[in-house]
């Protein structure tokens, strides 16, 4: 699915330098260029984070979701400065076509994989989804984890403030702080340096114990973050917010990413992280409509109050909730049925003794005796 998407979407974008070198680009090419990429962009999104347990063991999620952030982190610095070059030096079309090449370059290492990425692949058993006759199960089952959805519309506030900074900092950039273009660079050059600190702090697992919290707590640190635009028009200020905004929120991603990984049963991680998600990107563009008017009016300080309560005040009902929401416990892989902590902390070939161990297929669970789904 990840070398389809990247042939399709390279596809794409390569017809618009293919058309400009044949002649002349159709005015209505670049919509659709631009209407297919937004079509598959949640395949990605949804697959990478959905193949990663079945690449690494449980122990290294949080290292493996901290890499895949740093590495989008490192292309979001990159890829701007490169095109620019690129622009600069060859024109637009040069930056598609590379674009194009890049995603080539992704298939083909995505075909590379020869693990399987299948529920069951490993051990030769199937995963419930794929028994004859069995129900297909609907990733709408992870709306039912407690967890899941706390977590869940947490970020989706979050991201209503950072759509309102995504408008907030251009603004800024050019009415209250000096330098124009070059002061948004290097507020989006703080914003991604934090990024990279964050994510190198969260791939050392420090919030594996207790994920939902941690997340709960490093989202109302990045929530004071917001603050930092009241330091306008000082430069140093505004930036250290940026710096602040950008070094918690990469941790919030990461654990709950991985806290998403381990409670979501196998067969329905593709379909979960696909619906998460998309509710999840669908609140920026919220944010950027509810602050224009705000910043339209000239004052500085209610827009900044409304992102930083908009981002912390999630965050402190988090926290309050997590002595009822059990992050401890979560969903087999395949059957969906909690277990408990300590039987997680043990190896799986010590958690039967040797003339109680069945060697045929897995049992049953009664729902009599099964902990209901939260």
């Amino acid at each position: 699915m990840l070398a389809a998407d990247s042939v399709i979407r390279g596809a794409a974008m390569a017809s618009i330098p293919v058309m400009s070198a044949l002649g002349e680009v159709p005015a209505a090419l670049p919509f659709v260029v631009a209407a297919v990429y937004g079509l598959f962009k949640m395949v990605p999104l949804a697959g990478f984070p959905a193949a990663i347990p079945d690449l690494v063991p449980e122990e290294d999620l949080d290292v493996a979701n901290a890499l895949e952030s740093l590495g989008f982190s490192l292309a979001g610095v990159a890829g701007p400065a490169l095109g620019g070059l690129l622009i600069a030096g060859f024109g637009g079309e040069a930056v598609l076509a590379f674009d194009a090449v890049s995603f080539a370059l992704f298939a083909a290492a995505a075909l590379a994989v020869r693990r399987p990425l299948t529920p069951g692949a490993h051990d030769g058993t199937a995963a419930p989804g794929a028994r004859e006759g069995a129900a297909r199960p609907s990733g709408l089952r992870t709306l039912r984890d407690r967890a899941l959805v706390a977590t869940t519309l947490a970020f989706m506030a979050f991201n209503v403030a950072t759509g309102m900074l995504l408008v907030a900092g251009p603004w800024l950039a050019a009415t209250r702080l000096p330098g124009g273009p070059q002061t948004l660079g290097l507020l989006l050059a703080a914003l991604a340096a934090g990024e990279l600190a964050g994510a190198a702090l969260a791939g050392t697992g420090a919030g594996r114990r207790r994920p939902v919290r941690a997340i709960a707590v490093v989202q109302l640190a990045a929530a004071t973050g917001f603050l930092g635009l009241l330091a306008a028009p000082h430069l140093l200020g505004v930036a250290a917010g940026y710096l602040v905004i950008g070094m918690f929120s990469a941790p919030m991603t990461i654990w709950a990413q991985s806290l998403r990984m381990a409670r979501i049963p196998a067969p329905l991680r593709g379909r979960g992280f696909a619906l998460l998600r998309t509710l999840m990107q669908a609140t920026p563009p919220l944010g950027a409509a509810i602050v224009t008017p705000l910043l339209a009016a000239g004052a500085l300080a209610p827009p900044v109050l409304a992102m930083t309560l908009v981002a912390g005040v999630p965050a402190l009902v988090l926290l309050a909730m997590t002595g009822r929401v059990r992050a401890r416990s979560r969903p087999d892989d395949h059957t969906g049925v909690r277990r408990r902590r300590s039987e997680e902390s043990r190896p799986v070939e010590n958690r039967t003794s040797p003339s109680t161990r069945r060697t045929g297929p897995a049992p049953k669970f009664s729902c009599a005796v099964s902990e209901p789904r939260r």
